[in-house]
């Protein structure tokens, strides 16, 4: 079974700049995006083959997800049961009859770190949310988790350090979740990796110099990480500022 994750900074500008060949070439059983900044309906959105799902955030042009699955899930929930964090499309969840697939666009802490609080508050809540699914059956999570985990998964850590994304908070809470259960499968197959990053800024030149961080994920339950084969991240995607991730499982 084959899965990817893409934060597309714009479905509508992404459709633009070759979203549907990588689709299309990727052949993947669930597709997951973020930050599709649309309603539905305002695109037309061609993957025959596929039924798709859309949690778009109220205000328009703004964060958003959507999952598209070739097969039917038994049930699809919108957000995590808190109203303190609905309205911003950022959660999809599919029971695919093995495993929850939970697709997450993560809040950013945004400049200056103005959102840092709620950041922390959405960790906690979106935590729990994941373990009470996990005591149901395993869950693949996948997104833009807006938190480079370690060193290794930024070009530049020293200088980013307190920076949005990068702050000692996230990078905590990010492995107070694995802690809890959860494994980064990435750095399951890959450890030592390096220079491999899924997100590059648009100032600088930092994508030609690969100047770029590590926030876009696959995490599975512990009990899964045994059906991990493959788990890379598709530098080569043009079409946003992140690119593609892709998840191989042997079920």
């Amino acid at each position: 079974m084959k899965l990817v994750s893409w934060n597309v900074n714009g479905l509508r500008a992404c459709l633009g700049k070759g979203f549907l060949d990588y689709f299309h070439s990727a052949g993947a059983d669930y597709v997951c995006l973020q930050e599709t900044k649309m309603q539905p309906g305002q695109a037309e959105v061609e993957t025959p083959g596929y039924r798709v799902w859309w949690h778009s955030a109220v205000k328009k042009g703004y964060s958003g997800t959507a999952v598209f699955a070739r097969r039917e899930p038994l049930s699809v929930a919108y957000g995590i049961g808190q109203e303190a964090f609905e309205g911003e499309g950022r959660v999809i969840t599919l029971d695919t009859g093995d495993f929850y697939l939970v697709n997450c666009y993560t809040p950013n802490a945004q400049r200056d770190l103005a959102r840092l609080q709620y950041r922390m508050d959405w960790e906690d809540a979106f935590r729990a949310y994941l373990l009470s699914l996990d005591e149901k059956k395993p869950v693949v999570l996948c997104g833009d988790l807006n938190v480079a985990h370690r060193e290794i998964d930024l070009k530049n850590p020293k200088s980013n350090e307190n920076n949005a994304g990068f702050t000692p908070q996230e990078r905590e809470k990010i492995g107070l979740l694995l802690d809890s259960g959860f494994v980064d499968t990435f750095r399951l197959l890959h450890p030592d990796a390096r220079d491999a990053y899924s997100w590059w800024s648009y100032m600088y030149g930092a994508r030609a110099r690969n100047a770029g961080w590590r926030i876009d994920y696959f995490l599975v339950s512990r009990r899964l990480a045994d059906c991990v084969r493959e788990a890379n991240i598709r530098s080569e995607v043009l079409g946003s500022d992140h690119c593609p991730v892709e998840l191989v499982l042997a079920l």
